[in-house]
């Protein structure tokens, strides 16, 4: 189970409505907000990094939301992640193949993560 708690930004004259929007929801919890900053501060609970990040999205895209941030982030399985981790290899194969296969690296499009492009 992972756990983050999440900054929301908004016009402090949607405040009402984005919290009512924060409470009723199953994507967060609400714990505080100043009304005079329009800021929010919520926590989201999903099983893997995937679901915290579909739900942080779906924060972004709530009504009146300007943004919303993860802040802090616990991940209750950290021994096997960074098992995970330790076990990768050090230079991901793509990067590898453009050193030996002389890839020109300027062809490799990059979208935010890797293993799309493999």
């Amino acid at each position: 189970m992972n756990v983050s708690s999440i900054v929301i930004q908004c016009s402090p004259k949607y405040f009402d409505s984005v919290k009512a929007w924060c409470e009723e929801s199953d994507v967060c919890e609400y714990h505080f907000g100043d009304k005079e900053r329009g800021k929010i501060v919520v926590t989201i609970e999903a099983p893997d990094v995937n679901g915290e990040i579909a739900k942080l999205m779906e924060i972004q895209r709530a009504p009146h939301v300007v943004s919303a941030e993860m802040m802090m982030s616990y991940q209750e399985d950290l021994d096997a992640a960074m098992k995970e981790l330790d076990e990768a290899p050090e230079v991901p194969d793509l990067l590898q193949r453009c050193t030996e296969e002389e890839i020109d690296p300027a062809t490799v499009v990059y979208h935010g993560d890797l293993k799309k492009k493999l």
